[in-house]
């Protein structure tokens, strides 16, 4: 959509209000609303807004910066404002007062990121599958850790009584312009996923940050609330954001080879290689919280060994099945995401990683085909299989010392992404939990 479509629809429309967005450095998303009578001024000049109260922007001594909405993004809320006036939202790329892109801007790392393929010669796409969870508030309207529900994988009403929860996001969200290809009940209680068309990894990103406020917004209209918190509950699966990835080149799928294994060109498994070789700081990006790495432990189906295969969903990348017919849908599966993450930041990472794997003919390790979980420790340092770190900590001390990944972020983010979750470890490490005092207090 070009700016003077986006004028017309919301006079058409009779749009009063527009959001723009934009994310921080951790994924949160920010909003400026302005008057529809505003939007022209807005399109040709800009939001302007202080970037220093957004968490990883400027300091307050150059606070000043602007906000351009991105066109394309325009899409109608399916729903109204608390006064009832119609809104629509755009996504916005951050910009600095000299007119220059904001290096820290996540949006604008993931544009320059896709630039450096389309250098390469490759487009970059994505399909990632966002789990979440349901929970129910208590009498005081309090969000405990209760499920909403005791459905299982798959499980029809009544079991899975959150199906008209799920319906009324798919419609919520194909009203935003999404595409949606299958919703279903998730593994454990109170767990769902929705799953939107694999498309170009800015847009996938966009809609990843539509999909994650949009579930928030429909789940409180039903008197819950959505989390994407990695493992909210002790004992069960947490929630993942296993990514589908694929080189396109001229219009064909380049990881596909016919007479390649598991139909993979050369490519394609340089690619792999590439994100083996930079999985442990890859971890800090995709997997950015204390919570994620109590998901990522053997046992519940997330992964924890550097390892790829194709029927073997105990490997960080899989290799879902070729179908005759459908070549353009190979690809690889990253599995150690999780949804806290900041999509745009993941998305280029991923995407350097695997292009660093291309750039240097890197070569994967053998396949694994077995489940990794029953592999005894010795076994496997034997045969080389190494695993993604245990914490945050551990995480970000890997990210700094990998050049590729701190070269994607760019020196401002890599900063500022290190020293908040260096904090965060910090603030967590000196917590005395329930588990600590019901272990120790009379015991010792």
């Amino acid at each position: 959509m070009e700016k003077s479509e986006v004028l017309e629809a919301v006079k058409k429309e009779n749009i009063e209000l527009l959001e723009m967005q934009f994310t921080d450095i951790n994924g949160a998303i920010k909003s400026v609303t302005i008057p529809h009578h505003k939007l022209e001024d807005a399109l040709e000049r800009g939001v302007w807004f202080d970037g220093s109260s957004i968490e990883g922007f400027t300091r307050i001594c150059e606070s000043d910066m602007f906000l351009e909405p991105d066109a394309a993004t325009f899409a109608i809320l399916p729903w109204k404002s608390g006064n009832g006036h119609k809104t629509a939202r755009m996504i916005c790329d951050v910009f600095m007062p000299n007119g220059k892109p904001f290096e820290g801007d996540p949006r604008g790392i993931l544009k320059k990121a896709l630039e450096n393929a389309v250098e390469m010669g490759f487009d970059y796409n994505t399909g990632p599958e966002l789990e979440f969870f349901l929970f129910r508030p208590d009498e005081n309207g309090k969000i405990i850790a209760a499920p909403h529900d005791i459905g299982g994988y798959f499980d029809f009403a009544p079991r899975d009584s959150a199906s008209d929860v799920r319906r009324d996001m798919i419609f919520s969200l194909e009203n935003l312009g999404l595409e949606i290809e299958a919703s279903h009940h998730e593994c454990a209680f109170g767990q769902q996923e929705i799953d939107f068309k694999y498309s170009e990894a800015l847009k996938s990103a966009d809609s990843v940050i539509a999909f994650k406020y949009t579930a928030k917004a429909v789940a409180q209209m039903h008197g819950l609330y959505a989390s994407f918190m990695p493992k909210p509950i002790f004992g069960i699966n947490g929630s993942g954001m296993h990514v589908h990835q694929s080189l396109f080149s001229k219009g064909k799928n380049a990881f596909f080879d016919q007479k390649g294994k598991y139909k993979l060109s050369e490519t394609a498994l340089h690619f792999i290689a590439g994100q083996l070789a930079h999985a442990r700081a890859l971890a800090a990006i995709v997997a950015p919280t204390v919570n994620s790495y109590k998901r990522l432990v053997p046992g519940y189906e997330a992964p924890v060994y550097i390892s790829w295969g194709q029927t073997n969903r105990s490997a960080l990348i899989r290799i879902p099945s070729f179908s005759p017919g459908r070549e353009s849908a190979t690809r690889a599966e990253l599995r150690c995401p999780d949804p806290s993450c900041n999509p745009y930041l993941a998305f280029a990472v991923m995407l350097a990683a695997g292009l660093d794997g291309i750039k240097n003919k890197l070569e994967p390790p053998e396949p694994m085909e077995e489940n990794l979980y029953e592999i005894d420790g010795e076994q496997k340092k034997k045969r080389g299989i190494a695993s993604l770190p245990g914490t945050l900590s551990e995480a970000v001390e890997e990210m700094e010392k990998d050049k590729v990944i701190c070269g994607t972020l760019g020196e401002w983010t890599t900063r500022q992404f290190a020293e908040m979750k260096k904090a965060e470890w910090d603030e967590y490490r000196v917590q005395v939990t329930k588990w600590e005092m019901e272990r120790y207090l009379e015991a010792i």
